[in-house]
């Protein structure tokens, strides 16, 4: 399918089967995901795949008890950098630089403006620019998925704190934002399986200047 009919073909999926989906598709939405622009490419987030059905279950009633999450195939938390640390910034220009074959000075005027930046922000405020680079992210993989024809549920309808403390994040230097579970759709008992998908009007959606 095209890319436009595969974003008509997907839906916040309600129920899944239970059936796994094959890791090598769950590895392109990864690496989708992986490849997402973000501010300067500093990628300040992480992603964690989970499969274990125990820590599921425990993820669950954080989740407000959604059946989606003990149902997928695959959970996908994406987690974002509680905190944007010049030595954080270093790691990624000194990347750059390493496998560019630049200069070790090529970058240091523009990451020396991005360090007094963020020194000029607080530490939440960090943290909510690092949230938006992994929501980018996130809709990449939304993306992603409905291109591999595999059935995925956008969710921030979560405890963040009580599912930070169980992943122990904090080891990790991360905070959740949004979740994403991955499986197949369960038609049989999914209410919104074959409901037409509504969106606003292009009209109305887009403004011509």
């Amino acid at each position: 399918m095209s890319l436009l009919e595969s974003l008509i073909w997907r839906y916040a999926v309600k129920r899944m089967t239970g059936e796994k989906v094959p890791q090598q598709k769950v590895d392109v939405i990864l690496e989708a995901a992986r490849l997402a622009p973000t501010s300067s490419g500093i990628q300040p987030f992480s992603i964690l795949q989970i499969t274990d059905r125990k820590l599921l279950e425990k993820i669950q009633p954080i989740a407000y008890n959604q059946p989606q999450i003990t149902e997928a195939s695959h959970l996908l938390v994406f987690a974002a950098w509680d905190n944007v640390t010049p030595e954080k910034i270093d790691e990624v220009f000194n990347r750059v630089v390493a496998e560019r074959n630049l200069p070790a000075d090529a970058l240091k005027g523009y990451s020396d403006n991005l360090k007094a930046s963020f020194a000029a922000q607080t530490q939440e405020q960090r943290f909510n620019w690092a949230a938006r680079q992994a929501y980018i992210s996130f809709g990449v993989a939304i993306t992603a998925a409905a291109t591999e024809q595999v059935d995925a549920t956008p969710m921030e309808g979560f405890k963040n704190t009580e599912l930070d403390h169980l992943l122990e994040l904090n080891k990790h230097g991360l905070r959740s934002t949004t979740l994403l579970t991955i499986g197949v759709r369960d038609t049989a008992n999914d209410w919104l399986a074959n409901l037409k998908k509504v969106r606003r009007p292009k009209e109305e959606f887009i403004i011509e200047l």
